[in-house]
């Protein structure tokens, strides 16, 4: 992966820039407050970062991450996107980001992928990334073969798009699960056993999990109904 672009840096974005410059990758950061913001990152991410405006980074980007509140989904640039695998790391969280209609609707998307997926109509989401606390994801990073790495649920509905999103993730450290369409990411968001399947006794105890584990815990989802009864914890 030559070039990530980056649109959020908030924890979790600004952890997947720093895994990524440390694969070796060039990354294009931007938020919505402005590149001028983001000096501070750039500088201890060091010569193979920059910052940039999301139309930027979008365009930049061989491969775009998207990790902005779910509330902001309809900002995400379209046709810098075109073509392109976009990773979705978004969970929903109706506490912090208020309530979004589309998500609340029994009969409409289950996930935030879905939601994004139909904003960005030329593009290749990918589900990743969301059930993994930001320090853990910094922390559970092993080379290709180690005995305890970590995999990570990937969901699209695009093959291609998905072998690209493993090869950005095993670059990272971290082995991928093939979940299956973007209607299945709901396996590994806030309240499923996935959600906390990297988590010892508290949220910062990191455990490593791998392929076997990761599958075990997708498949004993049982879809909420609701996010209301949600932990904080849980939502990260």
């Amino acid at each position: 992966m030559k070039t990530v672009g980056i649109i959020g840096t908030g924890r979790v974005g600004s952890t997947l820039a720093q895994l990524a410059v440390a694969a070796g990758s060039s990354v294009v950061i931007s938020n919505s407050r402005g590149p001028e913001t983001l000096a501070g990152l750039i500088t201890e991410l060091g010569p193979n970062a920059r910052a940039a405006t999301p139309a930027e980074s979008a365009a930049a980007g061989d491969l775009v991450v998207v990790s902005v509140p779910v509330r902001a989904y309809r900002d995400v640039p379209v046709a810098p996107l075109s073509g392109k695998t976009v990773i979705d790391t978004v969970n929903y969280d109706p506490e912090l980001h208020g309530r979004i209609a589309e998500l609340d609707d029994p009969t409409g998307p289950a996930t935030t992928s879905e939601i994004l997926q139909q904003h960005l109509p030329l593009s290749h989401v990918v589900k990743a990334c969301n059930n993994i606390f930001f320090l853990t994801l910094g922390s559970l990073s092993r080379p290709t073969a180690a005995a305890d790495r970590t995999a990570l649920p990937i969901a699209g509905d695009d093959a291609d798009a998905k072998g690209e999103a493993a090869a950005f993730l095993d670059a990272l450290g971290y082995d991928s699960v093939d979940v299956g369409p973007l209607t299945e990411g709901w396996r590994y968001q806030p309240g499923t056993p996935a959600h906390r399947v990297y988590v010892g006794d508290s949220i910062h105890d990191a455990v490593p999990a791998g392929t076997d584990t990761v599958r075990t815990a997708l498949a004993a989802a049982v879809r909420p109904s609701s996010m209301l009864g949600i932990s904080a914890e849980e939502r990260h």
